[in-house]
């Protein structure tokens, strides 16, 4: 059987929830997306869920423009334990992903593996550059005819966590960017890559190029406090634009602990680095040029930012130098 074969095989119900990890971004969704058209088409009813708000956002807009029908996480009981899960560019165990109350039967991904989980089926592809490559080529390998809003967002999915095909490309990444670029909606993916900042973003991008820190060819920043996680992001992408810089790390400060975003020039492993920076405070892992990362507060001695800055700047750059 093929990779499609299996997670229809693999499926005990006539219904099913794909879940993403928390707030997604528009590989997560267009994942998701692609998945459950391809469900739907199979008879399996599916439905979209993820913890972690997504307004004001270019997920939320591509959502918006696409009418992905999408469903927030809020509570435990909105789930029973024998409800089926299928996990798209995430893992079970991750940090960036909640345990929710049902069975992960099936995982599809593009992340590493940190930790072996006995799925019923996986397909995870650490070497390709976007999950929504893989789901894209379960049409093409299946014959299956891909609607227009379908091939948008895989599309949008690709060039977003490819950075426009030009970070952590796969030559699977290439072949469904070219298969895809005829049918997608062209008209569609110009709104969604113009009009995507709000004006708050602007205080945030001017917060942490004030307090920027170069150490060498790495930069740290704080995105100050409880900035959305898609804004951390964006900046982290933004700093790795500027001249001599092959590492970056932004952080905010939020109610829960401290979450990172880690970017790399492919000089260093951003996933492996952030797993053994913050293995002892945290957790964090991801591709070679992107990952991200979480710090508990338990771990620290005080929520000072200062001593914040100067926990997350000794423990990369121990890292950097070996």
């Amino acid at each position: 059987m093929n990779c499609l074969e299996e997670v229809i095989a693999s499926i005990s119900t006539e219904r099913v929830f794909i879940q993403t990890h928390n707030f997604p971004d528009p590989d997560a969704i267009a994942c998701a997306y692609g998945l459950s058209e391809l469900l739907k088409a199979k008879g399996i009813d599916a439905e979209i869920c993820y913890k972690g708000s997504i307004d004001r956002t270019v997920t939320a807009k591509m959502v918006r423009l696409l009418n992905i029908n999408v469903k927030e996480y809020i509570s435990f009981e909105e789930f029973n334990k024998e409800d089926e899960i299928i996990l798209v560019d995430a893992q079970k165990g991750n940090s960036n992903i909640i345990d929710m109350n049902g069975q992960e039967i099936i995982c599809i991904d593009h992340h590493p593996v940190y930790e072996h989980i006995d799925y019923r089926f996986c397909d995870i592809r650490p070497d390709v550059g976007a999950c929504a490559s893989i789901i894209a080529s379960y049409y093409f390998d299946n014959d299956i005819d891909m609607p227009a809003d379908v091939a948008t967002a895989l599309l949008y999915g690709i060039k977003m966590d490819t950075a426009d095909m030009r970070r952590g490309v796969s030559q699977l990444d290439l072949d469904m960017f070219y298969s895809l670029y005829n049918m997608a909606d062209h008209k569609v993916l110009n709104k969604l890559d113009t009009s995507v900042r709000q004006y708050d973003d602007l205080k945030a991008y001017a917060y942490a190029i004030a307090n920027l820190d170069v150490k060498k060819d790495a930069c740290f920043a704080s995105t100050g406090d409880n900035c959305q996680e898609s804004l951390i992001a964006s900046i982290c992408d933004f700093i790795m634009s500027l001249d001599g810089i092959d590492f970056a790390v932004t952080y905010s400060a939020k109610k829960e602990g401290v979450k990172l975003s880690i970017r790399s020039s492919g000089v260093y492993d951003a996933g492996r680095i952030s797993n053994n920076a913050l293995k002892s405070i945290g957790n964090g892992g991801g591709h070679e040029h992107m990952a991200g990362g979480f710090i508990s507060y338990s771990s620290l001695d005080n929520r000072d930012a200062s001593y914040i800055r100067k926990v997350i700047e000794d423990k990369f750059l121990e890292e950097l130098k070996g």
